[in-house]
């Protein structure tokens, strides 16, 4: 059951009612829209940031949209965020058994570069006192410090989202199976 109430549909505002309407039968976004109805200014500002930065539209993105979608599966894993693991985000960009592998962490069929951004997610996400000099400097070997400060800001967002959403028990308020 959420820890947050969640407002009625029929009293939703209209940004949040578009997010639940276009979620298409996904509860789980529905549901957060209900939540956020209590604050919607504050999930907005926060999709203005993540959107843009996830997908590569945001002017100067680095990291591309492919490697920064397997990081955010993998720490939808991590976070235990059911809504999180099963919504494809860019399904173009990523066929469901990479999909399905850097949830796992397994690295397969993942580029090299792939598999140490996910790597790193992980660790941010499991104990991010852990990571030393060495561990940053395997980052550095795919990515520029340009990169490196978008990847890791990303993969925070991505495990502090998560965990509002598990905290607040949003992402399994109710199961339609």
């Amino acid at each position: 059951m959420s820890r947050i109430a969640l407002v009625d549909t029929d009293q939703l505002p209209e940004a949040m009612r578009q997010i639940h309407d276009s979620a298409d039968g996904a509860w789980g976004i529905q549901h957060t829209a209900r939540a956020f109805a209590h604050h919607p200014d504050l999930l907005q500002a926060y999709l203005g940031f993540f959107w843009p930065w996830h997908t590569g539209e945001a002017p100067g993105a680095k990291v591309d949209p492919r490697t920064k979608e397997l990081c955010r599966l993998r720490i939808a894993e991590l976070n235990g965020c059911k809504t999180c693991a099963s919504y494809r985000y860019q399904p173009m960009l990523i066929q469901e058994s990479e999909a399905v592998s850097a949830m796992a962490g397994d690295g397969q069929p993942l580029t090299e570069s792939e598999r140490v951004a996910v790597a790193y997610a992980e660790m941010l996400a499991v104990d991010h006192h852990s990571i030393g000099d060495a561990e940053v400097a395997k980052v550095r070997e795919h990515f520029d410090e340009a990169q490196l400060l978008e990847l890791t800001m990303m993969i925070g967002q991505y495990i502090g989202f998560g965990r509002t959403l598990a905290t607040l028990q949003l992402e399994t308020v109710s199961c339609p199976i």
